[in-house]
């Protein structure tokens, strides 16, 4: 088999197979820690953050607060608070999902999400229980500014957000499922939710 070359010479398809070359494209390598240009500790606490606290109610699982520190360590939250009997930092579980965030990221802890609320709404931020209810606010339709303050209630693992803190809160964020179960992970919920709060956020 023959072909055409660029220059309209006459080449044999084994010659031209011969000539071909990968290159690895340079825009597709991975990043180095170094390039990665990650905070300390001690750069985190002192950067701005973002006025986003994520509110923990009863979460059973200490993998799960420990990914949720995770996610907020990785877009600057505010703080997280931690109510009724959800692990507290410290918990060896946290340790192994969060990753030395539970360092970094400011947290409190309240007895109950009621006594939570009434702490966020004191200080101006407005609450959203992440729930699915009647005339809830469906995530891809919700629209905040760079300057308010946000809280997002995220609740238990099998029961979800307690109807008596839903009654508390200004309003409740729902994210659209399309398949069978209508169910997502808390700490997969609060990624899910955060990052579409914080993406508009970023370089406003």
């Amino acid at each position: 088999m023959e072909s055409r070359t660029a220059s309209g010479k006459t080449a044999k398809a084994s010659d031209l197979n011969a000539r071909i070359i990968f290159i690895k494209p340079v825009a597709m390598q991975k990043l180095s820690m170094e390039e990665l240009n990650r905070k300390s500790v001690e750069e985190f606490k002192r950067s701005e953050k973002t006025p986003v606290i994520a509110v923990l109610e009863n979460i059973r699982s200490a993998y799960n607060v420990g990914s949720v520190f995770r996610t907020a360590d990785a877009f600057l939250l505010e703080a997280i608070y931690i109510t009724g009997y959800t692990a507290l930092p410290g918990h060896k579980e946290i340790k192994k999902t969060a990753l030395g965030a539970e360092e970094s990221v400011e947290w409190k802890h309240f007895t109950n999400a009621a006594a939570a609320i009434e702490s966020l709404k004191a200080d101006g931020y407005k609450v959203y229980a992440v729930e699915q209810v009647v005339g809830s606010l469906m995530l891809q339709k919700v629209e905040f500014t760079s300057e308010e303050k946000i809280a997002v209630i995220l609740g238990n693992e099998v029961t979800g957000v307690e109807q008596d803190t839903i009654a508390l809160c200004d309003g409740c964020i729902e994210i659209p499922q399309l398949g069978m179960k209508h169910s997502l992970n808390i700490a997969t919920a609060a990624g899910v939710v955060l990052w579409e709060i914080i993406r508009t956020r970023i370089n406003n």
